[in-house]
């Protein structure tokens, strides 16, 4: 039985019906905060599909700020519907969690709440992080082999380093490493060597009987020059 007098409930019952009308009214002459048209009718263009979003940034901030209103009233009208139904059934006033009376004096400032201030579930703050980080951590999660001593092979990250050879939306100044000045190098370890072990496989070559050996010049090639472990023996040219 609620604790609450009858002009105490027909007070809250008045407010939270006169709360629901604005909403609703609201919703219906902003035509949902402007949700219920593309954003492609407000720029001229047949279709927002070849456009990066940043072309677009005002327009994505505010259709995204519309989401967020819209998703508050949706969310407040059923608090609000929901605070109703518990008061036709004789329930309005009692913590559903607790079962202990709500003050009125909460009642009075949050009409639609149906919680007492210390069974809230507001209060406890939601984790919204994606579910796919689970799989992430540590980077690359499941698909990384480099803490294996027993694995060698193709793994995520190299998949993610084919990927990111192609380009990202980041810059040299966004990059992980420091003192990086080139997009060539911003890749993870875009140092590392493909397809060979030895830093001097990447520029040694020979003809198809395995003999002639040669170097190709090239960047591998310098780089290899100026590291500490070259040997400018290799290079035919110094044989002599």
């Amino acid at each position: 039985m609620t604790h609450l007098t009858v002009q105490q409930l027909s007070e809250l019952r008045a407010r939270l019906e006169k709360d629901r009308d604005t909403i609703q009214h609201r919703l219906q002459n902003n035509e949902h905060y402007g949700l219920d048209e593309s954003m492609r009718d407000g720029s001229g263009e047949l279709s927002e599909n070849d456009n990066h979003p940043g072309d677009a940034a005002t327009d994505l901030y505010n259709r995204s700020m519309d989401i967020s209103l819209l998703e508050r009233d949706e969310h407040e009208l059923d608090d609000i519907e929901a605070a109703l139904s518990a008061m036709d059934n004789g329930t309005y006033g009692i913590c559903k969690a607790s079962g202990e009376p709500i003050p009125f004096e909460r009642l009075s400032a949050i009409p639609s709440t149906l919680y007492c201030k210390e069974h809230n579930p507001r209060q406890n703050a939601p984790f919204t992080r994606p579910v796919e980080e689970e799989l992430l951590s540590p980077p690359f999660g499941r698909t990384s082999l480099d803490e294996r001593d027993d694995q060698n092979g193709f793994d995520g990250e190299d998949a993610w380093q084919i990927v990111e050879s192609w380009g990202t939306s980041n810059s040299p100044a966004m990059a992980e490493g420091n003192n990086i000045d080139s997009y060539n190098d911003m890749e993870i370890e875009a140092d590392e060597l493909e397809g060979c072990v030895e830093p001097w496989e990447n520029f040694i070559a020979t003809d198809i009987t395995g003999n002639n050996l040669i170097v190709v010049p090239g960047r591998s090639y310098q780089r290899y020059l100026d590291s500490d472990e070259a040997t400018h023996s290799l290079d035919p040219l110094d044989e002599d």
